[in-house]
């Protein structure tokens, strides 16, 4: 089981580098999305696996994740085109969408999958998140 975790949240990390190559290498938007999308694809193909989520959930995690992903793209994508530089306005960005994700998942998920979702990195995540937001 740990192993599954490790790689869920592994998989879940990568989800976010097609949005940094292309901070590093010029994409077609339409490549862009096709990443994105089956990025997503297998998000949400370990998180049924790892947590065991109903028809329902799965939809729901579909349209989370779509809507959140999504979000944070353009806006990463509006601080390249405003060539913002600084690093920590990256992290405050990817901070503010991982922590919209991390709460309407746990309006999805019932207690023993929200427990797990925590264990498999969720709760150092929202840890690491809360202590750089401190900083600030």
């Amino acid at each position: 089981m740990r192993y599954k975790a490790i790689k869920f949240f592994g998989i879940s990390a990568l989800l976010l580098l097609p949005l940094w190559a292309g901070a590093q290498q010029p994409q077609s938007e339409e490549e862009q999305l096709k990443q994105l999308r089956e990025s997503i694809d297998r998000t949400i193909e370990n998180y049924e696996n790892v947590l065991d989520l109903e028809d329902w959930q799965t939809f729901y995690v579909d349209s989370i994740l779509t809507h959140d992903y999504e979000a944070l793209r353009l806006e990463l994508k509006g601080l390249q085109v405003a060539k913002i530089s600084n690093t920590d306005v990256y992290q405050q960005v990817q901070d503010k969408w991982a922590e919209q994700v991390y709460c309407a998942m746990e309006k999805v998920l019932d207690e023993r999958q929200w427990q797990k979702y925590l264990k498999s990195g969720a709760a150092r995540d929202k840890k690491a998140r809360d202590k750089r937001a401190g900083k600030k």
